[in-house]
């Protein structure tokens, strides 16, 4: 080699550091995925749309909306239909508390299913709504939130008025009932045989909660047929009474009736009751044929139909109504944060009280650092996920029942005066200013499911109604 010149050397070999696999986590639900999807199904496929009940819909959040369309039945039938209760026969129409649709990729379209007062349940094209299917018509209203399958299997999970919990099928010309159960199936039962409460679909297991006041956990034993066609063989591998004699010895009107949907957090079921009774159930060895017990037990004093939300640390956010008037209510407030692992499980509670009854319906919206809630007297508020303090209040016009969401940083709120409305909530700890409002045709008691930018929901006046920009 000539002086003062070198030799040319060969690059290293780097070696890639390895990735270490994720241990994948050892119970139901991943506490971390609290406002993630429920799968990798593509959708919103279930009230709240994934167990903790944190997961809103998808953006871009609507800066101009208008009205893209509106569904109101087909020829033979409008969106409207006679129902017997209380109050005596009366009619009722389009979809009410909690009647969230889900919204589904499938079969390269999107696909929007709801349950409505026609009564029965609707296959639409998000795109133009129209009917994808015909109407799956039931014998009284569908007042819950569908469910679709996290799994990819066709169905669809929904009960009604008329006492029947049903598992449908979407993958044939029309849909097609596989399996359903009766309310007095199981002995005995408190209260009514509606099914409002959402479903929730997790590892080949449904679990639900009915106004018999008790709770199933079912085997679906899901696959397809020679013919490719989905099937279902459901096996009830446990029930259960929500209620207990405690319950019983201080709530004396006998409604302890489940209209909340399912929560799973770890290996925790959690739901409430109309007698305000907040519980927690040990699912860790169902798969294995092991009886759920109960874990946790907490008495919020009054009828509790919002479904339990459960953050990424395994707290729990509970909104209570105000009917009764006792004094545990009176104490407590209408909305509680609880820690289901501590002596005193209560780490705040808010007195959301403006009416003689008054406090929650609505399932709590919940934020990084903030509660978003609405109360039956039409005030929303906003409070701190830390403290329970209200940072701001804004009156709207009641009863409000429809369940608050939040997509990018925008806060969306409907009313008994048929509006929606849109908030920057950028800023938490100042009131948020409003961004636009749109005004249907009557009260918005139903939970809008957001997807791709584009909001379904029904009114109660019969209009089903896809909003967004053009």
């Amino acid at each position: 080699t000539p002086t003062g010149e070198t030799s040319p050397t060969e690059a290293p070999t780097l070696t890639p550091t390895p990735v270490p696999t994720p241990t994948p986590y050892p119970g139901w639900v991943d506490p971390a995925t609290a406002f993630q999807p429920s799968s990798g199904m593509p959708g919103l496929l279930t009230f709240r749309g994934n167990p903790t009940r944190t997961f809103y819909g998808t953006g871009p959040a609507p800066q101009a909306p208008e009205v893209l369309w509106r569904f109101t039945g087909s020829e033979e039938r409008d969106l409207c239909s006679l129902t017997t209760w209380e109050a005596g026969t009366t009619l009722w129409c389009g979809a009410g508390w909690t009647g969230q649709p889900a919204v589904i990729e499938w079969d390269e379209r999107t696909w929007v299913i709801a349950g409505t007062y026609t009564p029965g349940v609707h296959f639409l094209d998000a795109a133009t709504g129209e009917q994808l299917l015909p109407e799956f018509v039931v014998g009284d209203l569908v007042k819950g939130s569908v469910t679709v399958d996290p799994d990819g299997y066709p169905l669809v999970y929904f009960g009604a008025r008329d006492n029947e919990y049903r598992i449908i099928a979407f993958d044939r010309e029309e849909p097609t009932q596989l399996w359903s159960m009766h309310a007095n199936e199981v002995s005995p039962v408190l209260w009514n045989d509606d099914w409002d409460g959402a479903s929730l679909v997790l590892d080949d297991y449904l679990f639900q909660g009915g106004e018999n006041s008790h709770f199933f956990i079912i085997k679906l034993n899901r696959g397809f047929g020679a013919d490719g066609l989905v099937t279902v063989d459901p096996e009830v591998v446990f029930s259960n009474p929500g209620w207990d004699d405690e319950l019983l010895n201080v709530v004396t009107d006998g409604n302890v009736s489940i209209e909340a949907g399912m929560t799973v957090v770890g290996n925790t079921l959690y739901f409430a009751n109309s007698g305000g009774l907040v519980q927690g159930w040990d699912i860790s060895g169902v798969a294995d044929g092991q009886v759920p017990e109960r874990v946790f037990r907490y008495w919020a004093g009054d009828d509790v139909d919002a479904t339990v939300v459960a953050d990424g640390e395994g707290f729990l956010y509970v909104g209570v109504e105000y009917e009764r008037g006792n004094t545990r209510s009176q104490e407590l407030g209408q909305m509680l944060k609880l820690d289901p692992l501590a002596e005193d499980p209560l780490v705040w509670g808010t007195d959301l009280r403006n009416a003689d009854i008054d406090g929650v319906w609505a399932t709590p919206a919940l934020t990084e650092e903030m509660v978003y809630v609405p109360t039956n007297a039409g005030f929303l508020y906003g409070l701190s996920r830390e403290t329970g303090e209200v940072v701001w209040f804004k009156r709207l016009i009641g009863p409000v029942w429809s369940s608050p969401v939040v997509i990018d940083d925008v806060l969306m709120q409907s009313d008994c005066a048929g509006n929606i409305y849109a908030y920057d909530i950028s800023h938490p700890s100042v009131e948020p200013p409003e961004l636009w409002r749109m005004s249907l045709g009557g009260c918005v008691e139903a939970t809008p499911a957001v997807w791709k930018g584009v909001i379904y929901v029904a009114d109660r006046v019969g209009g089903f109604y896809a909003i967004g920009d053009r």
